[in-house]
């Protein structure tokens, strides 16, 4: 199976296109990884419309994971997808040097690239950002997605660092965008190099973001609606806006629920109740608040799913 590694520098282009879903860690009662459960999600989202996988990332629960563990779960998955989708692995943290050795002697068989996020708690610069981004993009063949997600980091990557970067490094080949900014999504998008991509990284800003240009999402909802998400993105992707935005409309509730207790408390209780998974988080994380559930309960049958 080809990878994007075993592709010359200059073919390098952005694959992570459509649906993206940011694929949850199921566990077991005892805590352990359900292997069984992640098997029927795989299936789930392969036969409902997903168009790449994101894993080991912050939906994944990553940083609570052995390095043992995450190993076992990155062969698992790219053992059992088999090319069928492309796969893009998280790889970032607030330590340029030891990012950099993981990429240069890390296991990235079967990958087709990284998502690394913003150096997070030691707030650098912008210059510091770039810098970072430069050295990983330095450390790899794969293609390179940035990640901005300034409510969990601490620091927001601006959009003329972004457009910098993805000038200078012809392996950063998107950003996924979780900003909440509007503005500098449309900034990004005025001024980036024509094969660079802006990703939503948010779920209930999706349709605005592919509005104004961007090309996908990578989704925490897609784990348990990649059928219905993913026909939004292609409506919009066909000109076919106000179908597109009557799904929007239809899951805003639920957009507002994912999140209030956390990510993925939101969205695991979603797959509990519908019965691919158990409501199993690891500390620091707890499962949703009983309330909340039953609200996401309501909602779910209001909308017949």
């Amino acid at each position: 199976m080809e990878t994007q590694n075993q592709l010359d520098d200059n073919m390098v282009h952005n694959i992570f296109r459509g649906l993206g879903i940011a694929l949850i860690t199921p566990f077991k009662e005892d805590g352990s990884v359900d292997f069984e459960a992640l098997q029927r999600l795989l299936d789930y989202q392969l036969k409902n419309g997903a168009d790449f996988l994101c894993i080991l990332a912050t939906t994944s629960e990553m940083p609570t994971l052995t390095a043992e563990e995450r190993q076992k779960i990155k062969d698992f998955i790219v053992d059992y997808v088999q090319g069928r989708v492309p796969i893009l692995m998280g790889c970032g943290g607030y330590n340029t040097a030891a990012v950099v050795r993981e990429l240069q002697e890390g296991d990235f068989r079967g990958v087709d690239g990284i998502l690394s996020v913003c150096p997070y708690y030691n707030k650098p610069s912008q210059e510091g950002l770039y810098q970072h981004f430069k050295a990983i993009a330095a450390a790899t063949k794969l293609p390179v997605v940035l990640y901005n997600v300034p409510g969990r980091t601490g620091v927001n990557l601006k959009a003329e660092t972004t457009v910098r970067l993805a000038r200078d490094c012809k392996n950063i080949v998107a950003i996924k965008e979780a900003s909440g900014n509007l503005e500098q999504v449309d900034e990004i998008i005025k001024n980036k190099p024509k094969d660079f991509d802006v990703i939503s990284g948010d779920d209930a800003l999706t349709f605005p973001m592919v509005s104004c240009g961007a090309v996908g999402v990578i989704s925490v909802i897609g784990n348990a609606l990649p059928k219905e998400f993913s026909k939004m993105i292609r409506l919009q992707m066909r000109g076919e806006y106000d179908a597109a935005r009557k799904i929007h409309h239809r899951f805003i509730d639920l957009f507002s629920l994912l999140f209030v207790d956390g990510n993925p408390a939101g969205v695991k209780a979603m797959l509990s109740e519908m019965n691919f998974i158990s409501n199993v988080l690891r500390l620091p994380l707890v499962p949703m608040r009983i309330k909340n559930m039953q609200r996401m309960s309501e909602i779910l049958k209001e909308l017949k799913i």
